[in-house]
């Protein structure tokens, strides 16, 4: 297992990626343009970066979400008036950022279980289950950036965190050095800040980044080749342990829909 390369080049694009958080998440204006710019790099992914539909699903279901983003924080935050934009800043419109998260975890959990990785695959479908409720527990702030929140928990992102770690560890062993970089930021941010519903604002910024990077100029292969880490002993226990840890979460949230705590313990807020 060669791992001496990857001591210099994980901490480099991390800090690359925290970097970009910060930076999409204070520019909310340039960050709607850059993202539906970045619709212009299509002629790249056509050069054998992107193959394959899940490969491509995967793209098209992160960067157009992440362009939709960033006008609905325009349209919130300089509170625009008009049909669109009136749209895509109504409580309404927020199911559809729940539906894409949705979309993206399901569409893992579907490959995990083609991949014969069946624990995490049951981790995936309970994670779906347990993500907060739209319009309840998201929204695009007025006050800050014009942030999207989520009100997800401190546990929820570490399960999510280490479930997609594990799909990639099975699904691309290759780039599961680059993944976790990406991962490890989206769960540091939040953290750093004490703030977890900015978890999927983290994720959403460095995922897309990843991604378009990837389908451009994959210099990952070059720079973090992790094939060599793959241990199907590793990536079975992984699964279990996940599944294992999500079970006791899935009923502590149920509980607390059930008692209508959620709206204090989900915002981090004391109870009336």
């Amino acid at each position: 297992m060669v791992i001496w390369p990857h001591v210099l080049s994980m901490p480099i694009y991390m800090a690359l990626l925290l970097g970009i958080i910060v930076f999409f998440r204070k520019h909310y204006k340039l960050s709607a343009y850059f993202w539906l710019a970045s619709l212009l790099t299509i002629p790249f992914w056509l050069m054998g970066n992107v193959d394959g539909w899940f490969r491509w699903a995967k793209i098209l279901s992160v960067i157009i979400p992440t362009i939709i983003v960033g006008f609905s924080r325009i349209a919130v935050y300089e509170d625009k008036k008009g049909p669109i934009w009136n749209f895509l800043k109504s409580n309404k419109f927020l199911w559809f950022f729940y539906a894409i998260l949705f979309l993206n975890i399901a569409e893992a959990t579907i490959k995990d279980l083609t991949l014969g990785n069946y624990f995490n695959a049951a981790c995936g479908f309970l994670l779906c289950v347990t993500i907060p409720f739209a319009p309840k527990f998201w929204k695009i702030t007025t006050e800050s950036y014009g942030d999207l929140v989520a009100y997800t928990t401190g546990s929820w992102n570490f399960i999510y965190t280490s479930w997609n770690a594990c799909f990639v560890y099975a699904e691309s062993p290759m780039y599961f050095a680059s993944s976790v970089c990406i991962l490890l930021a989206a769960e540091l941010y939040p953290v750093i800040k004490k703030r977890p519903e900015l978890y999927i604002t983290a994720r959403i910024y460095t995922l897309a980044a990843h991604l378009l990077l990837r389908a451009c100029f994959d210099i990952f292969p070059l720079v973090m080749d992790s094939s060599s880490w793959f241990n199907p002993e590793v990536l079975k226990f992984w699964g279990m342990i996940n599944f294992i840890l999500i079970v006791p979460y899935v009923f502590w949230h149920m509980w607390q829909l059930h008692n209508d705590q959620a709206k204090y313990s989900f915002k981090r807020l004391k109870s009336a």
